[in-house]
């Protein structure tokens, strides 16, 4: 292998650099020659900057389309190669293992406590098996929990840097301003803008060690927000994960979400309350079978629409959460439960209507159907969508994404905006859970 092991880390602008920084960036047994992205539009031919990088990378370590990987570990003679992303099935883990190992290369994934970072503050970790499972509303109700109890919190959300890596080193929000400070994407915006308005602080950004000593200056409780279905970036001394009966199964045939589940205290099945019975039973053997000694919480998620009287009888365009309905192959989100509540006449398919980039992401995601994803990982992505929106043949337009979509763009019809909480079911809650923390 030569005196540095040449490595390769596949990522999407998120794991890949928190395993890099906490494993690699000064370890001078491996030579990190470059990383790989993917899921995320616009996140390749950037540049790891060496501010980030360390002392080892003076030039940085440039980000490539994944496309070129077999090519790569060909002519830059990898030795091994990192998988450092989330929300995939374990069938696609191995296709990306035969693709490496044909090309030459080792393929590795790193282990939890390789790269968790210790706080010395007490951490409550949520976490999911697959996007969309309602993590979000979860995170929301622990740090209600824990302001309840006299606690002060902040709010560590999983990696989203899609700009500039050097500048977004350490974000921290606390209001709307910081928002168009940071010139967030509709993606983040869904993340943080819900917390903001609860008056949680969110840290966010590239170098979650320098995060975490940040938020520890102000927080008596650190909350680990998780992403897709990733594991937690800092040790847990609580962790949360949530499970989605409406795709039973995926708790054990998702990487890493399958992880989560045999790492979790607690796990919560969100969603009872539109789920099948024996669906949510399956889930819950799946998870007695792998980890017994979880404390299991149901929860409903139910949805509250601003203005309900406005979708009753009417042709609606339903706007969902983007990356639900891409990675995480959600067929509904909140929005078509909204419309099917209320009563509307018709789901009117945008595909037909859908321009640029978002036709691009249709084209991506043949599965979505009649949705409209809220993509918006770029000004362009933004502008495509209002066009997009604005040109499909409606009579109401239901926003299902958890931030307010009229404060980024213009749309020319009625707007519902829905949204949702967490309802724990049962004797067992989530104060009950964080009463000794």
């Amino acid at each position: 292998m030569g005196d540095r092991i040449r490595t390769l880390i596949m990522g999407a602008a998120g794991r890949d650099f928190h395993n890099f920084n906490t494993v690699f960036r000064d370890d001078d047994k491996y030579e990190v020659v470059a990383f790989t992205a993917t899921q995320i539009p616009n996140i390749d031919g950037r540049l790891y900057p060496p501010s980030l990088a360390g002392e080892l990378y003076p030039d940085g370590i440039p980000i490539y389309d994944e496309a070129d990987l077999d090519k790569l570990i060909k002519e830059e003679n990898i030795d091994q190669v990192i998988f450092a992303y989330s929300d995939v099935s374990n069938q696609y883990i191995m296709n990306m293992s035969s693709r490496v190992n044909a090309s030459g290369a080792q393929f590795s994934l790193m282990g939890s406590e390789q790269t968790m970072v210790k706080s010395t503050k007490p951490v409550v970790a949520i976490c999911a098996v697959r996007t969309g499972s309602g993590k979000s509303q979860t995170t929301r109700k622990v740090a209600e929990v824990l302001k309840e109890m006299g606690k002060k919190v902040a709010v560590i959300r999983h990696p989203m840097p899609y700009g500039d890596l050097a500048a977004q080193t350490v974000q921290r929000f606390a209001n709307y301003d910081d928002l168009d400070k940071h010139q967030v994407t509709i993606e983040e915006r869904e993340e943080y803008e819900p917390h903001i308005a609860r008056g949680n602080v969110v840290y966010a950004g590239v170098d979650y060690e320098a995060i975490l000593r940040k938020a520890e200056e102000e927080a008596d409780v650190i909350i680990w927000d998780g992403g897709n279905n990733d594991m937690p970036f800092y040790k847990p001394d609580i962790m949360f994960v949530v499970a989605d009966p409406h795709r039973a199964g995926h708790e054990l045939t998702y990487y890493p979400g399958a992880t989560c589940l045999r790492m979790a205290d607690v796990v919560i099945i969100n969603k009872v309350n539109t789920a099948d019975r024996d669906d949510i039973e399956t889930v819950r053997k799946n998870i007695k079978s792998v980890n017994p000694g979880a404390t299991i919480i149901e929860a409903n998620s139910p949805v509250t629409a601003d203005d309900p009287a406005l979708i009753k009888d009417k042709r609606v365009l339903v706007v969902e959460d983007g990356p639900t309905l891409t990675h995480g192959g959600m067929k509904y989100g909140a929005g078509v439960v909204a419309a099917e509540e209320a009563g509307a006449d018709e789901l009117v398919d945008p595909r037909e209507y859908a321009v640029g980039t978002i036709k691009d992401i249709f084209d991506s995601y043949p599965d979505i159907g009649i949705l409209l994803p809220a993509m918006g990982y770029g000004e362009q992505q933004i502008r495509d969508l209002e066009e997009t929106i604005n040109a499909v043949d409606c009579d109401v337009v239901i926003i299902g994404t958890p931030i307010d979509l009229t404060k980024l763009i213009k749309i020319q019809k009625p707007v519902v905006r829905v949204t949702y909480e967490l309802e724990e079911i049962g004797d067992i809650d989530i104060k009950e859970i964080l009463k000794d923390i």
